[in-house]
């Protein structure tokens, strides 16, 4: 498997992302809501949570393998669905796909993506999560529902964190908007940036690539954002979650519950599971930390449901204090992101690599033989 030693650590790749990308590229990726107070609160609380070692127990090696809906994958995390990944490296989502699927770990695509429904799910073989942004119409979700089912996809992920749009004050400053503002500050970094601008002319401008055949004919670009916003409609509840549940056969998993009501919600309407998530901190600068919630709301419906986890998560040791704090599968999305546009087509399987390497040495520190038993180490 690659692993480039330059590299060792999340923090490192993100360096190196920094050097290779345009400021409001890695801004965009990097930043946080408001003053950035829940995107630290995610990092300082995870990085709390202790595990406590069995030194002189017998133990005969451990396995990273996990199962999760009737899949077995190579470890217990997943790359989490970004929107507008191309933006922040060209041809990303393709990259970490094709890395997802050499691996055996989940892919989730997000709606907004700039890569398609149907082009990762060739990548994927069908294997791969899709996680929808409501539609306000109803015929758009069920077409976006249609064309899920017919790619294969095996999970499909509700997002429930993104009610509104968030303020983002790095975002507003860089002018990013949809598409990108062509302000001469921003033309400066891509000049300054050559391998990122030579990405972007040889994939072509970012586009949300599954909503294509959904634009109005002669839209223009700076009315993109107009249309995206009118398009979607951010805010779930009992009949829109109950009506996904009847269109789609497949898994059914509500990802940004945080709450005891909603997760109660999420089982009565009969979905497969939930992610404990607060959209990576970009959201509800105000909101607690993810493995807050996580660890009370695993205690209480682990045993009922799939309770799953992101935000905040960066290394192994951190996937290691999720799954301990009750996590059943975690997934990671800047982590990923940093290594793609750190190491471009390499960065997904050194990425890959560096957090087997990082969660197998927890593991194995801990006496630990499966990630199962890691809460058994959970210090409370």
């Amino acid at each position: 498997m690659s692993f480039d030693h330059r590299f060792p650590s999340a923090e490192s790749l993100r360096q190196r992302a920094r050097e290779r990308m345009p400021r409001f590229a890695f801004e965009y990726l990097d930043g946080g809501c408001n003053e950035e107070v829940n995107l630290r609160r995610n990092r300082d609380d995870l990085q709390a949570v202790q595990l406590r070692p069995r030194y002189l127990a017998d133990f005969a090696g451990c396995t990273l393998e996990t199962e999760l809906f009737g899949q077995l994958y190579s470890a217990p995390f997943g790359v989490a669905p970004v929107g507008l990944q191309g933006l922040m490296w060209p041809g990303s989502a393709e990259t970490l796909a094709r890395a997802a699927s050499r691996h055996r770990l989940p892919f989730v695509l997000s709606t907004v993506s700039t890569a398609s429904i149907e082009t990762v799910a060739e990548i994927c073989d069908g294997r791969m999560w899709f996680q929808l942004y409501h539609p306000t119409r109803d015929e758009l979700r069920d077409k976006l529902l249609d064309r899920a089912a017919a790619a294969g996809v095996e999970v499909l992920v509700v997002l429930a964190d993104t009610p509104t749009f968030s303020y983002r004050p790095r975002e507003i400053r860089n002018g990013l908007s949809i598409p990108p503002r062509l302000s001469l500050a921003n033309l400066w970094q891509m000049l300054v940036h050559p391998s990122w601008s030579w990405g972007q002319l040889r994939h072509g401008m970012p586009r949300f690539a599954t909503m294509e055949p959904y634009l109005p004919a002669g839209l223009k670009l700076a009315h993109l954002g107009e249309f995206m916003a009118a398009t979607f409609e951010g805010r779930l509840n009992r009949a829109r979650l109950a009506a996904l549940r009847e269109r789609w056969k497949g898994r059914l998993i509500v990802k940004g519950v945080v709450c005891e009501a909603d997760a109660e919600l999420c089982l009565e309407v009969g979905a497969d599971g939930f992610v404990v998530s607060n959209h990576g901190g970009r959201q509800l600068d105000a909101g607690q930390s993810s493995i807050v919630p996580l660890t009370e709301l695993a205690d209480r419906y682990g045993q009922r449901t799939c309770v799953m986890m992101d935000s905040g998560i960066r290394s192994g040791p951190d996937i290691a204090r999720s799954l301990a704090s009750g996590a059943r599968f975690t997934f990671l999305g800047r982590t990923f992101m940093y290594g793609v546009a750190a190491l471009g087509e390499p960065g997904g399987d050194h990425t890959i690599a560096m957090l087997e390497r990082q969660l197998r040495q927890v593991l194995e520190q801990l006496g630990c033989s499966r990630t199962e038993d890691l809460p058994q180490h959970l210090v409370s």
